[in-house]
Protein backbone atom coordinates (compact mmCIF):
# COMPACT_ATOMS: atom_id res chain seq x y z
CA UNK A 1 0.00 0.00 0.00
CA UNK A 2 0.93 3.65 -0.23
CA UNK A 3 2.69 5.44 2.59
CA UNK A 4 1.40 8.71 4.05
CA UNK A 5 2.86 11.32 6.40
CA UNK A 6 1.22 12.16 9.73
CA UNK A 7 0.23 15.85 10.01
CA UNK A 8 0.95 15.76 13.75
CA UNK A 9 4.37 14.14 14.12
CA UNK A 10 5.62 13.79 10.53
CA UNK A 11 6.10 10.00 10.75
CA UNK A 12 5.60 8.11 7.50
CA UNK A 13 3.40 5.02 7.81
CA UNK A 14 1.17 2.81 5.72
CA UNK A 15 -2.12 4.64 5.16
CA UNK A 16 -4.07 1.67 6.57
CA UNK A 17 -2.45 2.42 9.97
CA UNK A 18 -3.64 6.05 10.06
CA UNK A 19 -6.75 8.18 10.55
CA UNK A 20 -7.84 9.76 7.26
CA UNK A 21 -9.64 13.10 7.38
CA UNK A 22 -11.11 14.28 4.07
CA UNK A 23 -12.81 17.47 2.96
CA UNK A 24 -15.29 16.41 0.30
CA UNK A 25 -14.87 18.33 -2.93
CA UNK A 26 -18.58 18.50 -3.77
CA UNK A 27 -20.04 19.62 -0.42
CA UNK A 28 -17.02 20.68 1.71
CA UNK A 29 -18.11 18.21 4.41
CA UNK A 30 -15.42 16.80 6.71
CA UNK A 31 -15.35 12.96 6.64
CA UNK A 32 -13.32 10.84 9.07
CA UNK A 33 -11.98 7.51 7.75
CA UNK A 34 -14.16 7.59 4.67
CA UNK A 35 -13.59 5.08 1.91
CA UNK A 36 -11.16 5.79 -0.91
CA UNK A 37 -14.05 6.64 -3.24
CA UNK A 38 -14.56 10.06 -1.60
CA UNK A 39 -13.02 12.76 -3.80
CA UNK A 40 -11.38 15.71 -2.04
CA UNK A 41 -8.40 16.93 -0.02
CA UNK A 42 -7.16 14.53 2.65
CA UNK A 43 -4.82 14.62 5.61
CA UNK A 44 -3.59 11.71 7.76
CA UNK A 45 -2.93 11.35 11.50
CA UNK A 46 -1.46 8.59 13.67
CA UNK A 47 -3.85 6.79 16.03
CA UNK A 48 -2.61 8.62 19.14
CA UNK A 49 -3.72 11.61 21.19
CA UNK A 50 -0.43 13.53 20.97
CA UNK A 51 -0.50 13.60 17.15
CA UNK A 52 -4.13 14.75 17.10
CA UNK A 53 -3.40 17.54 19.60
CA UNK A 54 -0.22 18.63 17.77
CA UNK A 55 -2.06 18.86 14.45
CA UNK A 56 -4.79 21.05 15.97
CA UNK A 57 -2.38 23.17 18.02
CA UNK A 58 -0.41 24.24 14.96
CA UNK A 59 -3.50 24.43 12.67
CA UNK A 60 -1.93 21.82 10.38
CA UNK A 61 -5.28 20.21 9.58
CA UNK A 62 -6.86 23.52 8.57
CA UNK A 63 -3.90 24.34 6.34
CA UNK A 64 -3.82 20.90 4.71
CA UNK A 65 -7.58 20.78 4.09
CA UNK A 66 -7.74 24.50 3.16
CA UNK A 67 -10.88 25.05 5.25
CA UNK A 68 -11.90 25.93 8.79
CA UNK A 69 -12.70 22.98 11.03
CA UNK A 70 -15.48 22.63 13.62
CA UNK A 71 -14.23 22.69 17.23
CA UNK A 72 -15.98 19.43 18.09
CA UNK A 73 -13.82 17.59 15.53
CA UNK A 74 -10.83 17.49 17.91
CA UNK A 75 -12.91 16.00 20.74
CA UNK A 76 -14.49 13.50 18.39
CA UNK A 77 -11.08 12.34 17.12
CA UNK A 78 -9.61 12.02 20.62
CA UNK A 79 -12.65 10.11 21.92
CA UNK A 80 -12.90 7.74 18.94
CA UNK A 81 -9.21 6.94 18.58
Amino acid sequence: MTDRKCAGCGTIKNRDEMIKITREHAHNNIVINGDSKIFGRSVYLCYNKSCIEAAFKKNKLQKALKTSLPQELKGKLINEF
